[in-house]
């Protein structure tokens, strides 16, 4: 199981400190935000990736991953001091920073503005890959094989992609096509006008059910009056 590392970049997921508390919270992932170009492709993550992150996930909450420092918090399967809620936007957490050195200095890292981002790191079960017209690739992100920590990071440059960077090189070398996006556009607006005919046909169906079934109830109503 090979770790990827990526930076939150997304504007709502700035790590914050509620205040007059030690309470800690901020997004670890944001779905569906497209990132920054990380060495030949760029990287969305899809809200199904997140379906089942809670329960099948040990997740720490770390300082700049380092687990050797200490651990701020905990999520074990979904119980312990590390809060991790599924949103509309993401993944967000919460915790008490700890009473202790490390929980000390991740306050005053973002008191002083030190700290500002999350990061997490991962390993991906599942992904497409995508080619745009304009030659770009898009990778998406479909599920996780494992989470393994969402963390309160000093730097925001750490991104290791290798792994992608890698799976890529692999899957244009293996002679599977990349889907072109148009492709992709043309196939998707396909399904989408078959399910609006398919529901109108069905809309249709049911008015005409309806009124065949008003009639008969009116016929059966004048018999019985008779």
């Amino acid at each position: 199981m090979e770790k990827e590392v990526r930076i939150i970049e997304a504007e709502e997921a700035e790590v914050r400190n509620i205040e007059d508390s030690r309470t800690v919270e901020g997004f670890g992932i944001v779905f569906n935000k497209e990132s920054k170009n990380l060495g030949g492709f760029t990287e969305i993550i899809d809200p199904s990736a997140a379906s089942s992150l809670i329960e099948k996930n040990d997740i720490f909450a770390l300082m700049n991953h380092n687990i050797n420092r200490g651990v701020l918090a905990r999520s074990e399967f979904g119980k312990g001091s590390l809060n991790i809620a599924i949103e509309d936007k993401g993944v967000k957490y919460r915790f008490d920073a700890p009473l202790f050195d490390l929980g000390n200095e991740l306050l005053e890292g973002i008191k002083r503005g030190d700290i500002k981002k999350s990061s997490f790191s991962f390993a991906v079960k599942n992904d497409k890959w995508i080619k745009r017209s304009d030659g770009s690739v898009l990778r998406t992100i479909i599920d996780f094989e494992k989470v393994f920590d969402m963390s309160p990071v000093y730097r925001e440059a750490y991104q290791d992609t290798s792994v992608a960077i890698r799976s890529l090189d692999e899957f244009i070398q293996s002679g599977i096509e990349i889907i072109e996006e148009d492709d992709v556009n043309t196939s998707e607006a396909k399904t989408s006008d078959a399910a609006i005919t398919d529901s109108g046909a069905k809309v249709t169906r049911s008015e005409r059910e309806i009124n065949l079934k008003r009639e008969h109830n009116i016929i059966k109503f004048k018999n019985r009056k008779l």
